[in-house]
């Protein structure tokens, strides 16, 4: 048992370290030379694009401003109201800006294409 375990590790090994179409980054190679295609495996990037958009920054807000009422004392020892209290009211927009952001439009892609590999005795 240890010895057939031995020898099918051994034919995997020098499998792997003899070399072909596969070991060479071709794929699916059916046909045998000269007529041989292969597919090798093609890596696209991902796509992005740049994307500004308006953000809010702050939102609107009403500020109240209290003013309270004046008084002065009149020639007669008598204190009299000159303005009564009031309350005056400033409206503060919404405040935006504009960001910029990476959006992705495509993911990454594999395929395989089709490649000719190079005959080793005829160079074709």
């Amino acid at each position: 048992m240890k010895k057939l375990m031995a020898a099918a590790i051994f034919a995997s090994v020098a499998g792997m370290a003899m070399p072909n179409a596969a070991s060479a980054g071709c794929y699916n190679c059916y046909t045998p030379p000269p007529c041989q295609t292969c597919y090798q495996q093609q890596v696209v990037p991902p796509q992005y694009r740049t994307v500004e958009e308006t953000v809010m920054v702050a939102p609107g807000r009403t500020v109240a401003r209290r003013t309270p009422a004046q008084y002065e004392t009149v020639m007669v020892p008598k204190t009299v109201m000159v303005a009564p209290s009031r309350v005056e009211y400033e409206r503060i927009p919404a405040q935006y800006a504009t960001q910029q952001r990476v959006q992705m439009v495509a993911p990454a892609q594999t395929y395989y294409a089709p490649v000719r590999p190079r005959c080793g005795s005829c160079g074709y």
